[in-house]
């Protein structure tokens, strides 16, 4: 199976930072390496309120079949789409779960969820 092509009610992305090191002297003196010319660490929460509970389905269908948090996957088209803010992540990007798909039932058939995903280069 692959992710559900929903569209999220609502997202949260965090852009991430470039990769860089600080070392600090006794004196306070600071000095900051970079290593990379990319963010990294893009992180992703997708909530779909008030979806079926086929639906909600099969976002744990799909954590099981990328074997939890271990495999990586593209992202439908749909899930970052109709939003202002630019929510790009690198080019090639992959995503993986950073947590299983938490599955709130609001009423008999329907369900909430919430989606934590972080991005891998």
């Amino acid at each position: 199976m692959t992710f559900p092509e929903l569209a999220p009610t609502s997202r949260n992305f965090d852009p991430g930072d470039w990769p860089s090191k600080r070392f600090s002297s006794q004196s306070g003196a600071e000095i900051r390496i970079l290593y990379g010319s990319q963010r990294v660490n893009a992180k992703l929460e997708l909530n779909y309120d008030n979806i079926t509970d086929t639906e909600a389905e099969g976002f744990l269908t799909d954590y099981d079949d990328q074997l939890g948090t271990l495999r990586t996957f593209t992202l439908p088209a749909g899930v970052t789409t109709g939003t202002s803010v630019s929510m790009a992540a690198p080019p090639q990007t992959k995503w993986r779960y950073n947590s299983a798909p938490a599955v709130t039932s609001v009423r008999p058939g329907i369900s909430s969820v919430k989606v934590s995903l972080v991005a891998v280069a």
